[in-house]
């Protein structure tokens, strides 16, 4: 059998994960309380200060249900020189998976922190990503103290190797990949992930790194065709230029949801070929998937969306 071209999934194992009691509600709620002012008046003797009160806000979150089901024959399955059931069960797996990793890049994108290539709208981009606006994403970040989601890497004996700073992680489409490594873009400063010290990748998908930012690649993170200036200036685009969107986050800066005691929210389905009312010579079967999935930001001052353009 040839196999199956796959994006890579990537963004669940990066988040904060909750699971909502079976039976009990659809429902997820976080609190964050707020943080009080450093006091640097001394107090007076015999006087009591004054009384200060914690803030909080609540962040919930909706849990909905996916699925999707294919159908086969007992004729096929009596017939056919493949394994089909097997392969059925394992498109649907996969599809699950880029399920909820459309799901979560749906919600995190719709952040509303974020730096431009150029300009200062979505419609005027005509540059690709460059080290000028990715360390404006990083300042954005530890102004927030946002803190980082990967340790630091150090660098070793081999010829070429550098360190790795503690970084946030960028989730990024790989045709960003080359504006990265150009150097009229980051000068020096991009490290690809195979010159890492301490050959340690966050992800199969890592791709390099870049100061405290670490790049991640999927194909499922599309651009927005057509999105950006109508002078393409050597980007990619048809009447206008295509606007990536590549969403660097901290940690704790977003969460799944999944249900409790559903095998982490999904349910797989394997019907066979059965006689029944509606199918009396049991020659219909369906395999198929149901999953219970959301995700929500948890602190939008802890992630920014980078929005740029790719060289063509």
């Amino acid at each position: 059998m040839l196999e199956r071209a796959q994006p890579n999934l990537n963004m669940a194992r990066f988040a904060m994960v909750t699971s909502v009691p079976k039976g009990k509600t659809k429902v997820v709620k976080w609190r964050r309380y707020g943080r009080l002012a450093a006091t640097t008046t001394a107090l007076t003797e015999g006087v009591t200060p004054t009384i200060n009160n914690l803030t909080s806000t609540d962040v919930t979150a909706t849990l909905a249900q996916y699925g999707q089901v294919v159908g086969l024959t007992d004729f096929i399955m009596d017939t056919h020189e493949d394994p089909v059931l097997n392969e059925f069960s394992q498109s649907m797996g996969e599809t699950a998976g880029q399920t909820l990793e459309a799901i979560i890049y749906s919600i995190i994108k719709a952040g509303t922190q974020v730096q431009y290539s150029n300009g200062s709208a979505r419609n005027t981009l005509n540059t690709a990503i460059n080290s000028t606006v990715a360390r404006k994403a990083i300042r954005q970040l530890k102004q927030q103290d946002t803190r980082p989601l990967s340790a630091m890497l150090n660098a070793t004996d081999g010829v070429g190797t550098v360190p790795i700073p503690p970084s946030y992680i960028c989730f990024c489409h790989p045709n960003i990949e080359m504006d990265l490594q150009n150097t009229a873009n980051f000068a020096s400063g991009y490290t690809r992930v195979q010159q890492y010290g301490t050959f340690k990748p966050i992800s199969d998908a890592e791709i390099g790194s870049f100061e405290n930012i670490r790049f991640i690649g999927s194909t499922l993170y599309t651009a927005l065709a057509n999105a950006g200036s109508a002078t393409l200036n050597s980007m990619i685009g048809g009447t206008n230029v295509d606007v990536y969107q590549s969403i660097v986050v901290g940690k704790d800066a977003y969460a799944t949801v999944n249900l409790a005691g559903s095998g982490n929210g999904l349910t797989p389905v394997v019907v066979n070929p059965k006689p029944s009312d509606s199918d009396p010579l049991g020659q219909r079967g369906y395999v198929g998937f149901k999953m219970y999935a959301t995700a929500a930001i948890l602190n939008d001052a802890w992630m920014t969306r980078i929005e740029h353009g790719v060289t063509a």
